[in-house]
């Protein structure tokens, strides 16, 4: 695939890391050459020194033989500028925006974006996904990432599994008699850094990050289970004061459940700003490394501690910091994939990876498949959310007749509003079927030819 990327900041190289790892052809375009060159030493790219909405410089990345544009650049306007270049120049046929402006996304504006509009197939807010998955792990502690499927009737669970989990060396067939409460779907295991899809005699050992499929309002019986419990998140703590700060900050105030939020920041300007746009929420100016400001802010009586901060070592050092002080759940934000590999499981922080909550965000555009939704699991591979409809050749046949790649597997099945988890081989697809499908990256390819 043909793909041109515009930005090659955070957002940008976030997305030219996952996209290089597949057959794709990349070209990267962005005003700052020092990013540029950034950008071209990491991965095998084609820099190019410019403004993604130009139509000329859109013509040297060859925009005509390109099959997506992902306009992902700091400014909301350039991206969209670019999409109708793209579309009305170069006949692109997906276009993916960074669009970061709420007012964008309200409702009353939903006829902004379309071929006879503003042509973006796609307006993705990054910022606010990570506030919005930073939400979702603080409202089940024990998690290290909760992810919504078919229409929030299940949810993905990632955790590490604990040393005294009570469901350790029980084969997966024996857990139902084990725990009789507990329905789940084991997507894969993460072990030793290497995913693997679990076969009926494997077991859980502890250190396993563990990712699975259950019913959404069974998410508080798997952390009993797994013996994830901890005290609820009420008082939380956050160091930063960029754009995910300020989202995530707002979605704490319209929260019954959380009692206090507090924010450190050690820009002033930044703070000044965050403490007349927030209502209930205290904001301190002062360095997140200052055991004074540390105590002003409560840093004793916090039941968690997210660091969301544009410098992933402040970032792990701030959630450490806060580990000494008693606090019980601690959150980093890693914007750099090598921090990520490299510190991963510091001090048991959980780490909050912006390279796989912003591939998640583009992910459905990115397959030669309809998905409804997707998200990523880094380098273990991507779960689908696949709709059967009334076209599809598919209907009839059984699972087992898909001949799926071997690193595959269909893990949930919602049919007429009911869920199914871990189906049979033997079941036939029906039209209207909502399936949930894992696949690791190398069978990717394999699993687009048979859901086209």
């Amino acid at each position: 695939m043909k793909i041109i990327v515009g930005g090659a900041g955070n957002v940008g190289k976030s997305i030219v890391s996952y996209l290089s790892r597949g057959n794709n052809d990349i070209v990267v375009i962005d005003e700052d050459e020092r990013l540029l060159n950034e950008v071209a030493k990491e991965w095998d790219v084609m820099p190019l020194l410019g403004s993604v909405a130009h139509p000329d410089i859109l013509q040297k990345a060859e925009a005509a033989k390109s099959d997506l544009l992902i306009a992902a650049t700091d400014s909301d306007e350039v991206n969209m500028i670019a999409c109708q270049a793209a579309y009305s120049l170069f006949n692109i046929y997906r276009k993916v925006a960074r669009i970061s402006a709420r007012v964008y996304h309200k409702a009353a504006w939903g006829g902004l974006f379309g071929d006879h509009d503003i042509p973006v197939d796609l307006a993705f807010s990054p910022d606010y996904e990570i506030a919005l998955t930073i939400k979702r792990v603080l409202q089940y502690p024990g998690m290290s990432s909760v992810y919504p499927f078919a229409g929030k009737k299940l949810s993905l669970l990632s955790f590490r599994c604990p040393k005294k989990c009570p469901l350790l060396q029980i084969p997966l067939n024996h857990l139902e008699r084990a725990d009789p409460d507990l329905n789940i779907a084991v997507v894969n295991i993460i072990r030793n850094g290497k995913g693997f899809i679990p076969n009926n005699d494997d077991t859980f050992h502890a250190g396993d990050e563990i990712n699975l499929l259950a019913l959404t309002e069974e998410i508080e019986d798997v952390i009993h289970s797994f013996g994830l419990e901890r005290k609820d998140n009420e008082r939380i703590i956050i160091f930063g004061g960029n754009q995910i700060v300020e989202y995530l900050a707002e979605s704490m105030e319209d929260d019954d459940s959380i009692m206090s939020c507090r924010i450190i920041d050690e820009d002033p300007r930044s703070a000044a700003l965050l403490a007349t746009r927030l209502n209930n929420t205290a904001v301190f100016n002062g360095s997140i490394m200052s055991d004074a400001v540390l105590t002003e802010a409560g840093i004793a009586d916090a039941d968690a501690a997210v660091s969301i901060t544009n410098d992933d070592k402040d970032n792990i050092i701030a959630a450490m910091i806060a580990r000494k002080n008693g606090v019980e759940s601690t959150f980093a934000l890693v914007n750099s994939r090598s921090m990520n590999t490299q510190m991963i499981n510091v001090g048991d922080n959980v780490l909050i990876d912006r390279t796989t909550i912003t591939i998640s965000s583009i992910l459905k555009e990115l397959r030669k498949v309809r998905l409804n939704n997707a998200y990523t699991l880094g380098l273990s591979g991507e779960v689908w959310e696949i709709v059967i409809d009334e076209n599809s050749p598919l209907i009839g046949s059984t699972f087992e007749q898909l001949k799926l790649p071997l690193e595959s597997k269909i893990c949930a099945l919602v049919r007429k509003g009911e869920v199914v988890l871990s189906p049979a081989s033997n079941t036939h697809i029906e039209e209207g079927d909502i399936l949930m499908f894992f696949v690791a990256p190398l069978s990717i390819r394999r699993a687009e030819k048979i859901f086209a």
